[in-house]
């Protein structure tokens, strides 16, 4: 929960290649089309990252190294020596699953109460976090489940202080986090369906959360999360911007209220 690590759907290197191909194949579609439901401005920053011919490799090796981290450092992190390891401590968000069934949880060491009496809360931290400060996985906090006021800057801090060194994922300058991955695999299908004549189900449909700058609290489209540090970014569905705005005062970017 609230964090975003790389995908590894391609599986095999064979499906990651295949990835780089579409990809490819779509900026060069992003730069011959009209027709595509996708801003040009827009367009030209997804080129980038997309026409390298490698960007499903780069995401599947990203995918795989934060699966390392992950399982050495919770096999760290709740062993004992000379005694059972510790369990898990889990805690569920509001709505406990996401879009494809995947559990949305902070997980932690289940410390004892012995144990968290002489630790600080950085000590303490989950392993969610551990991705963040480690650069394996992008901050992804989706409102309303925003972590605590102790909680949030600890996160925030993390993530800036990794992406500033360069690690994990932050290392590359192409790197396309996963949510942004995930956008761009939807993308090229329904441009795969429009450039063979026909009309997808929903043109706009992978792309849909709004944007917020939580150091302005300025709210963006779905497509100009790009004027946002990563870092900052707190996404909003469609359905929740109106109770979003009111519980967190924010302004709409003038892009946003200028759009047609």
């Amino acid at each position: 929960m609230s964090i975003d690590t790389p995908e590894t759907t391609a599986r095999t290197v064979e499906g990651a290649e295949k990835v780089d191909q579409q990809f490819a194949q779509l900026a060069e579609w992003l730069g011959q089309r009209d027709d595509l439901p996708i801003t040009g401005r827009y367009a030209e920053y997804l080129r980038s990252k997309i026409g390298t011919g490698n960007a499903g490799t780069l995401h599947f090796e990203q995918g795989k190294k934060a699966s390392a981290f992950s399982k050495k450092n919770m096999a760290d992190r709740l062993h004992r020596p000379g005694k059972a390891d510790r369990s898990v401590f889990v805690r569920t968000a509001d709505a406990p699953f996401d879009n494809y069934g995947r559990l949305l949880a902070y997980l932690a060491p289940n410390y004892s109460a012995e144990e968290r009496a002489g630790m600080t809360r950085a000590q303490r931290a989950t392993f969610n976090l551990d991705l963040v400060r480690e650069g394996w996985a992008a901050p992804f906090i989706i409102y309303p489940s925003i972590p605590g006021e102790a909680d949030l800057p600890m996160f925030l801090d993390a993530a800036a202080r990794a992406v500033t060194a360069g690690k994990g994922i932050w290392g590359e300058s192409l790197t396309m986090p996963a949510y942004e991955y995930r956008a761009v695999e939807k993308l090229y299908d329904i441009a795969a369906t429009i450039v063979a004549g026909k009309t997808p189900k929903d043109r706009y449909s992978w792309r849909q959360r709004y944007c917020v700058d939580m150091r302005t609290r300025r709210l963006h489209g779905p497509e100009d999360y790009i004027d946002i540090d990563p870092v900052y970014r707190l996404w909003i569905w469609p359905g929740d911007v109106r109770a979003a705005i009111a519980d967190l005062n924010l302004i709409p970017a003038p892009r946003l209220v200028d759009a047609d």
